[in-house]
């Protein structure tokens, strides 16, 4: 049981860090300003993709949590 539980811990983690790696900056101040304008003048609006990775760097932080609590208390 705690095999089973470690390996789903191991590709939570690894779908974590996929998703968080995946996501675009959060650019700030004048420059950042500048490149989103130039981004959504040239079509480059990448809102939808950056939601999907959002929610589902949520769904593998939330399992990844999940299963450290079960790997806890098994162990």
């Amino acid at each position: 049981m705690r095999t089973v539980i470690l390996v789903f811990q191991v590709l939570a983690s690894l779908g974590l860090i996929a998703t968080v790696l995946l996501q675009s900056g959060k650019s700030a101040g004048l420059s950042g300003s500048i490149a989103g304008g130039a981004e959504t003048l040239f079509g480059g609006k990448k809102k939808g993709l950056d939601d999907f990775l959002a929610k589902l760097s949520t769904i593998s932080a939330i399992a990844f949590m999940v299963l450290t609590l079960l790997l806890s208390i098994v162990h």
